[in-house]
């Protein structure tokens, strides 16, 4: 009989530590699971200035799709079998960043006329290492302003650069710069010709700072060659009239530009109410005095 209860004893202890060693290694497997990273790059090139990259990093925690921020991303441009790294930035609150190359001639091409450029995150406690690959061939936007029958147009011609070929059939959208969002001007589908040039009337009657108006031609998105810009800056617009109040004395002003009224006037009216108070404490006293 006892023999019996041993061997039962035993078996339960076995069955026990079974049992604690698979909820220790799913603990653990859970303290230890790191989620996924998805990395967004989208490449643009402005003419004449620099290269960006808009990068952003999101992930999916607990079934909601959140913003990464203050992951350190690392941006390597890729060519003949060689990695060459071009710089790293951090994410802000909102998961993103811009990444800007100031000399254009610092990324290089492959063989086949490429551009390869890898944005990697090489992970850390709580999200998996990850990487984004961003594949685009280069293109230029030569755009000018001429005049035609007195009225002002902006003509631009987009070109292959690897091939120094005209691209036809492609949309360019023209704008001109704005506090927040630019204005688009001319018709909505500028399409290129077969010499890859497209040409814009440019209305009248646009505001811009001391007549000033920067234009901007724009291949959006573009499958092969991403976003490139281009920009002409011209006084062609209609100067605008400061009508700031600022430096004046108005009901909105800060307190050091209050009115001058309404300082010497609540004042007056301040003292001639404490003169009479006074004046009556006076005939008071002479009275309890008689």
């Amino acid at each position: 009989m006892k023999k019996t209860i041993n061997y039962r004893f035993v078996f339960l202890i076995i069955i026990s530590g079974f049992f604690l060693s698979i909820n220790v290694q799913n603990l653990y497997a859970q303290e230890t699971k790191k989620n996924t990273i998805r990395l967004k790059a989208d490449y643009i090139k402005t003419m004449n200035k620099e290269i960006a990259f808009n990068l952003r990093a999101s992930s999916k925690v607990d079934g909601s799709n959140i913003d990464v921020a203050n992951i350190e991303l690392t941006v390597f441009n890729e060519y003949n079998d060689d990695s060459v790294k071009l710089g790293s930035t951090i994410t802000d609150s909102e998961g993103k960043s811009t990444f800007v190359v100031n000399d254009l001639n610092l990324i290089k091409p492959d063989s086949t006329g490429l551009y390869n450029i890898l944005v990697s995150f090489k992970g850390n406690d709580a999200y998996k290492r990850a990487s984004k690959s961003v594949t685009y061939k280069d293109a230029t936007i030569e755009a000018k302003i001429i005049t035609k029958d007195s009225v002002n147009y902006i003509t631009a011609t987009l070109k292959d650069t690897a091939t120094d070929s005209v691209l036809s059939d492609q949309i360019l959208n023209v704008q001109v710069q704005r506090l927040f969002r630019p204005l688009r001007i001319g018709p909505e589908f500028n399409s290129t010709d077969e010499s890859g040039t497209i040409i814009v009337p440019i209305e009248e009657g646009i505001p811009g700072v001391d007549g000033m108006l920067t234009f901007e031609v724009v291949l959006k998105d573009n499958d092969d060659y991403g976003t490139v810009k281009a920009q002409v800056t011209a006084a062609l617009g209609t100067p605008v009239v400061d009508e700031s109040t600022f430096d004046e004395r108005t009901m909105w002003s800060p307190r050091n530009k209050t009115p001058l009224f309404l300082l010497i006037v609540p004042n007056l009216i301040t003292l001639g109410i404490w003169g009479i108070i006074i004046y009556l404490i006076l005939n008071l006293v002479k009275i309890k005095k008689s």
